[in-house]
């Protein structure tokens, strides 16, 4: 199966159709031009030939033969104290094919740890080698002290000068502050340090540094999606050996299996999507049917979640959905009937709504009732009452700015916050995410989802910060839904916009620290839960960072390489 981007949805202003319901009073017909512009997210699907499917099975078949030639012929002759096999782990993460040898990077990754049990005993003594082996720590969920760079440190715990002639130590130990979480003042000045010794000497060399230290920069390993970035790693990589090629081979392969897997999966969710009828009954809505599944790739890239990449992008596409009713169509008494018919949850009780409102109102009970049912008949647990709650909650939230909107008066920073990171939708993604994984369902950990814990809340309130900034033009909601730079700037007199902003990036890194010791710390929720909810805060910078034509380029173009484009 093949798919397209509409690469041109109207080649002149659409003609405006008043629709079934009265615009809200805050309505903003700036909005709509956005809208459209957004619908280039929509998807033409193609059947696949007899021809494709049966050189898929080949490439199957040649991919698992060739990961057990790594497994037992190159793996096994790793020495599992050797400094050779956190390198190789870091290529197969970079490369994204590190699931296919999970086993036996986590009993390289344990067994190292345990050489490492005192501080600086084990990590080696170059820089290179104690970032590594701190970032691939951290990374697995075992705990490495910060005190391990100290011997790169004066007396005021200021890295000396002299490292900034080693370029690569300098990435390596900038890509390892990534991790830091809350209070680790080394960590701190290690990012400090490196990131302005990088910034300064990116132009004094050549030219494949210099796109290598810009895409660290820019993009460090720990906030990023190897499933966007694994095309261009070999590129920044110019040692040859054996198993540098043979890794090489497995991507390869894997790519183009992964990508014949995206488009079967993005055919069902475009067939799932025009049978509802939605993008016809709300005509100023948002019909991003791409967009919406690229998020759920995201939290479950892994190759066998398949099934629960389809069915999480469902409930994706109702918060746009839901988001737009409250943005574009509702009136104010109209937002409150829906809101108090979902806090009922009552099939019965939509009488009184518009009729665009009803059929929203069906979508999201049936939905939730066929999630529920799946997940039950999989994992015996009906988690019914979680989801209504979760949808409750953010249709409450949005109601509570719409009457702030609509009023004209912005709330406090932080209340505006508080409630924002509710609205954006997260806890909605990702507590269908941890049910449909069905690992740790336990009545403890319901009720710990149930309350949005800081596994679920610091990537809302990453995403909630970057939709703040500025950057995003998706909704073009200038003056109407307000942000958390207006609210600061209205409660801070003396704060101009270009201080205000810098609060925001400082608290979008605190949140990122929260996420990093939730994940350090907190085991209670499975890797699998852990790492969606990690993903679901990486993919947040491309998905907000649109440009003055409220376009997405970056998006667009990660998105068009991994669904078209060959590995190399």
């Amino acid at each position: 199966m093949a798919l397209h981007f509409e690469s041109c949805i109207f080649s002149s202003k659409p003609q405006i159709v008043a629709p079934k319901a009265q615009h809200s009073q805050y309505f903003n017909s700036s909005k709509l031009d956005a809208l459209h512009i957004a619908n280039k997210w929509n998807i033409v699907p193609e059947e696949r030939s007899s021809a494709e499917v049966y050189k898929t099975g080949n490439l199957r078949r040649n991919l698992r033969e060739k990961v057990e030639v790594v497994k037992n012929e190159l793996w096994k002759s790793v020495d599992e104290s050797s400094f050779k096999g956190l390198q190789m782990i870091d290529v197969m993460q970079r490369l994204n094919i590190d699931y296919y040898f999970q086993d036996e990077i986590e009993a390289l990754i344990g067994k190292q740890y345990a050489n490492c049990s005192s501080v600086g005993s084990g990590y080696g003594n170059h820089i290179h080698q104690i970032a590594l082996r701190f970032r691939l720590f951290r990374q697995h969920g075992y705990f490495a002290s910060q005190e391990v760079f100290e011997k790169f440190t004066d007396k005021e715990r200021k890295f000396r000068p002299e490292l900034s002639e080693n370029i690569k130590g300098m990435v390596d130990i900038y890509e390892a502050s990534q991790l830091a979480v809350a209070g680790e003042d080394i960590l701190a000045e290690a990012e400090k340090f490196s990131g302005k010794v990088l910034k300064g000497k990116v132009d004094c060399i050549d030219s494949h540094g210099d796109k290598f230290v810009k895409r660290t920069l820019e993009h460090p390993f720990h906030k990023s999606l190897p499933l966007f970035t694994a095309r261009k790693f070999l590129g920044d990589f110019h040692d040859k050996n054996l198993w540098l090629s043979s890794f090489q081979e497995i991507a390869k392969m894997d790519f183009s299996l992964l990508q014949c897997s995206y488009h079967r999966e993005i055919g069902q969710i475009s067939k799932w999507w025009s049978g509802l009828g939605l993008a016809n009954e709300l005509v100023y809505a948002r019909n991003q049917p791409l967009k919406w599944y690229i998020w759920s790739l995201a939290c479950f890239a892994d190759p066998t979640l398949s099934e629960e990449r389809i069915e999480l992008t469902k409930p994706i596409s109702l918060i746009y959905i839901i988001d737009d009713i409250f943005d574009v169509y509702g009136t104010l008494d109209e937002l409150t009937l829906f809101t108090e018919a979902v806090c009922r949850w009552d099939i019965t009780a939509i009488e009184q709504l518009p009729d665009y409102m009803k059929t929203c109102f069906r979508v999201l009970y049936n939905l939730t009732n066929e999630i529920s049912s799946k997940v039950y008949k999989k994992h015996g647990w009906n988690p019914i009452h979680s989801l209504q709650n979760a949808w409750k909650s953010l249709c409450k939230a949005f109601l509570v700015e719409a009457k702030w909107f609509g009023s004209g008066k912005l709330p406090s920073a932080e209340e505006y916050l508080e409630n924002g990171t509710v609205s954006s939708g997260v806890h909605i993604v990702m507590v269908h995410a941890f049910f449909l994984l069905g690992e740790g369902l336990t009545d403890e950990n319901v009720e710990i989802i149930d309350r949005i814990p800081d596994i679920i809340s610091s990537p809302a309130t990453i995403l909630r910060l970057w939709d703040d900034l500025g950057n995003a033009q998706d909704e073009n909601q200038k003056g109407n839904d307000g942000s958390y730079v207006n609210c600061l700037m209205m409660e801070k007199a003396e704060y101009t916009r270009e201080v205000a902003r810098e609060r925001v990036m400082s608290k979008i890194c605190d949140a990122w620290k929260r996420l990093n010791q939730e994940c350090l710390f907190h085991k209670q929720f499975h890797p699998t839960f852990t790492k969606a909810s990690l993903n679901l805060a990486r993919m947040v910078p491309l998905m907000y960072s649109y440009d003055d034509e409220q376009s997405l380029p970056g998006l667009e173009e990660q998105v068009k390489s991994l669904l078209y484009d060959n590995f190399l």
